[in-house]
């Protein structure tokens, strides 16, 4: 690419000094890097992406698209149509502030901003009623686990705990397996 630059400059097509220096630059960083470098940055990279958080994060932005064309078809296809019921099946987009009276007037598409206004408030409550039904979900698996509390912090712990995770106190010392005491 750098080669190609200094011949683009040869030509005329840039100037020549540029070229010429943009080549140099590349052929001079060329010549640091070695194959030691150069396997230890795919290494580097190996192990990036081999984590569980980046995996992870693949996933959540993967199901993060399809659940936006969900929430849009939703949006779309059943809230849209009952706000025109609302507002009579007025469409805001269409709204517009003309200013000036030349042959171009500016135009300011205020009506296509107050639609999307109205679409990202549509989105957000059927996102939190969503969120809020699925915490309420995940509530109940967590309340179904059997609890007791700490005789001397008092906090709300597993039952099946041995040593209290908040004040370190061993709960029952005859649970506790004999290579750990």
């Amino acid at each position: 690419m750098f080669a190609s630059l200094s011949r683009l400059g040869e030509a005329g097509g840039l100037d020549s000094n540029i070229a010429n220096s943009i080549g140099d630059i590349g052929y001079n960083a060329a010549m640091y890097v070695n194959q030691e470098d150069t396997v230890k940055i795919f290494k580097e990279f190996k192990d990036f992406v081999s984590r569980g958080n980046v995996m992870d994060l693949a996933v959540a932005v993967v199901m993060g698209a399809a659940f936006t064309a969900i929430i849009n078809s939703l949006v779309s296809d059943l809230i849209t149509p009952l706000l025109s019921i609302v507002t009579g099946g007025y469409d805001f987009s269409q709204l517009v502030l003309v200013i000036g009276s030349a042959e171009h007037p500016a135009k300011f598409s205020y009506g296509s901003f107050l639609a999307a206004v109205i679409n990202f408030l549509a989105i957000s409550v059927v996102i939190f009623v969503m969120v809020k039904v699925m915490n309420k979900f995940s509530r109940k698996k967590r309340e179904e686990t059997p609890t007791q509390v700490c005789p001397y912090c008092a906090e709300e712990i597993p039952a099946a705990a041995v040593r209290c995770p908040s004040c370190t106190t061993v709960l029952d010392a005859n649970k506790v397996p004999e290579e750990l005491r």
